[in-house]
């Protein structure tokens, strides 16, 4: 069997060595050709998480399964000269998310294919989460409940493992205190830290269900457990990460043999903020709206950048504009997101941390007005004193001969920006590379 990486840089960590891995938490190529070329750089692992709103047996709002994700990202990586085998692929928030509004007797069901969907088609970092309540359940659920229909999606994984042709074991997460998929919708106040006591009841809870699910060998192959350190943002504000607040649970899992903490909504913390988690044993940092926060960025740079290049107005790809229309047309997903007046949804729509548009960025308009925006962009050519004007950091890079001025290079560079911090928070290269 392969190495195991992932669980090499997990007992790197629990024997106190200060080192993490961060999971890339999106399905946008950009974004996945830039975390790619982050680990080239940095000579590690790259691993990357589809959530079960991007990616299902039915296709998510991506249009793809786990089968086309997978090959979707080898294909990538294969471009790139990345070695398949640092690649790791995970499922985030595996459970019946997308189907809350339906009865457990229904949603458990496409749960377990959803699982086993994931398994067969070889990812093997699994997040098993229950935590989220269907039609007629308690509000919140408890941990037992919780507990148990992890356990019943356990024993599907299990069963599908058995059959996959799996390069090494899968390495399951778990627990019940877990944010929001893609940030709150609400906006926040103040967080309060899982406490220690709570961490070990959701293991005993675990430990417990599994026994009785029949799968209690299993317990060896969790290898992390979602806790809130207090980090979350909502749509203009991000609350930091602040180590002396945790307390006791920097040492909740003191007396486990392997178990890890996963953190996720990281997105936006300061490297300083990371790298204190990570040293406070979150040695998993999940990132996504953050990573298409800043391609969004550096898309509407270079669509004012157009705007000044190209003189033939028929000719430009308006993309911001093609942006607003998609999203004012289809407002399935923010509506329930951004209230306040008209402007105050429009500015919502465009520059919230909650970043409801990667969600369109697959529109089949808007990735035509993004490729002519490049196709323009590249015709012209970008002077430099434009690149300074909207994207500082990339001219700094173009200056000193690391980047190509072109749109898709400076998009790529963009989206690294956002990886860097994590990079330095875990250890695993430069923050300057």
């Amino acid at each position: 069997m392969a190495r195991d990486a992932l669980r090499e840089v997990l007992a790197d960590h629990r024997r106190g060595v200060g080192v993490g891995i961060y999971s890339v938490c999106s399905a946008h190529p950009l974004v996945i050709e830039a975390s790619i070329r982050q680990a080239l750089a940095d000579d590690s692992l790259v691993l990357i998480e589809a959530t079960s709103n991007q990616v299902d047996q039915f296709g998510g709002y991506t249009g793809m399964t786990p089968v086309d994700f997978r090959d979707f990202v080898l294909g990538i990586a294969d471009a790139e000269g990345f070695p398949r085998d640092r690649v790791i692929l995970g499922g985030d928030h595996l459970g019946p998310n997308r189907w809350q509004k339906e009865s457990p007797e229904v949603a458990m069901p496409k749960a377990e294919d959803l699982v086993r969907a994931y398994v067969a088609a070889g990812y093997t970092k699994i997040h098993l989460d229950c935590s989220m309540s269907c039609a007629g359940d308690p509000v919140p659920l408890t941990d037992a409940i919780v507990a148990e229909r992890a356990a019943r999606l356990m024993v599907v994984a299990e069963e599908a493992a058995g059959t996959a042709d799996l390069s090494v074991p899968i390495s399951y997460v778990i627990g019940t205190e877990v944010p929001v998929p893609g940030g709150a919708h609400e906006t926040l106040g103040k967080l309060t830290p899982t406490s220690a006591e709570a961490v070990h009841e959701t293991i005993a809870a675990h430990k417990e269900a599994f026994d009785r699910a029949g799968v209690t060998d299993a317990w060896s192959k969790v290898a992390a457990i979602v806790v809130q350190p207090a980090v979350e943002f909502d749509h203009v504000k991000v609350i930091d990460y602040v180590s002396a607040n945790i307390g006791g649970l920097r040492h909740a899992l003191d007396d486990q043999e392997r178990l890890v903490f996963e953190a996720h909504s990281t997105d936006y913390q300061t490297e300083s903020n990371l790298r204190d988690l990570v040293l406070d044993h979150w040695a998993i940092l999940k990132v996504g709206p953050g990573l298409t926060f800043a391609l969004r960025e550096g898309l509407f740079a270079l669509a004012a950048i157009e705007n000044y290049l190209v003189e033939d107005a028929t000719r430009r790809s308006n993309l911001v504009d093609v942006i607003e229309r998609v999203m004012t047309e289809s407002p399935g997903y923010w509506e329930g997101y951004y209230e306040g007046s008209a402007h105050e949804q429009e500015v919502a729509r465009r520059f919230s941390y909650s970043d409801r548009i990667r969600y369109y960025l697959p529109n089949e308009e808007i990735v035509k007005a993004i490729d002519l925006m490049l196709a323009n962009l590249d015709e012209v050519g970008i002077p430099g004193p434009l690149i300074s004007q909207y994207l500082p950091k990339q001219f700094d890079r173009v200056r000193e001969g690391e980047l190509t001025p072109s749109g898709h290079e400076l998009l790529v560079d963009r989206v690294r920006d956002a990886l860097r911090p994590y990079v330095g928070a875990c250890g695993l290269g430069s923050s300057r590379a």
